[in-house]
């Protein structure tokens, strides 16, 4: 019988493990991995895919340590609990709940205290070339772009960018959060910017970038918004500006690094594909069929489930309230708000973040796309956070691989 390839004799699979034979044996004998007699007393053959457990095991923790859910460093900025995040101590969605500046929020995520007011960042930061910038990008690019752009043309103006000095990097986020909240205008309407960046509010500069009246209610919603996004942890684009921020890259080199990480639809794009599943069911009536379509045709639905928070993601609930309060009668929320329920009537996951972006989005009657932007400008306190604590720890960040090709012939 010819052997399948996914079969391996004993010395082949002890080299696969990194181990002698006789270990192999040993594991064998202890059941932490099955072989079976190979043909004619050719010795006993193992599975390679039931070799894998037990050598991602082997590899140690540190091998292990890229799989999601494993702990990579030491953190004293957010702790994950079933409740959503905490900053510092202070649930992020009690934060966004007591009125708490955004300001306030990031200050406390860099220092870990939390202002007894409200911070007032100043207004005099960099100045956007917003004519240079509109050429390079047309109107109705997606605003990550901008983001993308915005912070290397900001850098190379900065003579004084590589200061590492916490205080100065602090002082120098306080006036580029706000410039960033005001570039999302490049890709809708420039002449907005100077306004934005006029505000040295991030909040109220993310509102007028974005063409939304800035009343009470809808400032609120974003500040919200941006206060339950600020940070989570570990995620993609956070772990890659601590990589970048580990080789002393300068703070706005760390965070071109998040954003192109979190650009990626299984991360800080993934609100857009919510809203564009709203526009395929296109009214409350559709929502259970399109619900059902995707569902026949195995497809997963985008916003719903989250691995951290089985139960549901808790920072949904104060988000989607407002939203719903805002706008309760907006065909894109009323659509939204049946999604969630055909979803629920399915016994199928609680929505995430993502979904409540969306409905946020909704609410402010913002073109499609625009959640990621939101997601991103919030999600800068915590990415500075996480720099600044990376830099302390002056160590550079440089994973192993483990080679499982094939070996280069011999002889």
């Amino acid at each position: 019988m010819k052997r399948s390839a996914e079969w391996l004799s004993s010395r082949e699979a002890a080299a696969h493990l990194g181990v002698k034979v006789e270990t192999l044996y040993a594991y064998a004998s202890r059941g932490l991995v099955k072989g079976q007699a190979g043909p004619r007393g050719q010795g006993r053959r193992y599975r390679r895919e039931d070799l894998e457990p037990l050598r991602a095991r082997g590899a140690g923790p540190a091998a292990q340590a890229m799989r999601f859910g494993d702990p990579v460093l030491d953190t004293r900025i957010t702790r994950m609990t079933a409740h959503g995040p905490e900053y510092r101590g202070h649930l992020a969605t009690a934060l966004a709940a007591g009125g708490t500046p955004f300001e306030a929020v990031a200050e406390l995520l860099w220092s870990g205290e939390l202002p007894a007011g409200a911070p007032r960042w100043p207004a005099d930061g960099p100045a956007l070339p917003v004519r240079e910038l509109s050429r390079l990008l047309p109107l109705g690019s997606p605003p990550l772009t901008a983001l993308a752009v915005t912070l290397p043309v900001l850098a190379a103006a900065d003579p004084l960018r590589f200061d590492t000095e916490p205080q100065s990097m602090i002082a120098r986020a306080r006036q580029l959060i706000p410039r960033l909240a005001a570039c999302c205008a490049l890709v809708l309407d420039p002449g907005r910017v100077a306004a934005a960046c006029d505000s040295g509010d991030p909040v109220r500069a993310l509102a007028l970038a974005l063409g939304v009246r800035p009343t009470p209610r809808a400032l609120d919603l974003l500040r919200c918004a941006l206060i339950v996004c600020a940070d989570h942890e570990l995620n993609t684009s956070t772990f890659a500006a601590r990589v970048a921020a580990s080789s002393g890259a300068n703070l706005y080199a760390c965070l071109s690094a998040a954003v192109a990480a979190f650009s990626g639809p299984l991360h800080g794009g993934a609100s857009e594909h919510v809203e564009w599943l709203v526009r395929e069911a296109g009214s409350p009536a559709g929502a259970i069929t399109a619900v059902a379509e995707r569902m026949r045709r195995g497809e997963l639905l985008p916003g719903f489930g989250h691995t951290l928070y089985p139960g549901g993601d808790p920072r949904v609930p104060p988000l989607l309230q407002r939203a719903v309060a805002l706008r309760p009668r907006a065909p894109r929320v009323r659509t939204l708000e049946a999604l969630i329920d055909a979803m629920q009537r399915a016994h199928r996951p609680a929505p995430n973040v993502d979904v409540a972006l969306a409905a946020v989005c909704a609410a402010l009657e913002l073109p499609i796309g625009m959640g990621p932007a939101i997601f991103a400008i919030g999600r800068c306190a915590g990415w500075v956070a996480n720099i600044l604590e990376q830099q302390q720890v002056k160590l550079v960040l440089r994973p192993r691989a483990r080679f499982i090709g094939d070996a280069a012939p011999t002889g």
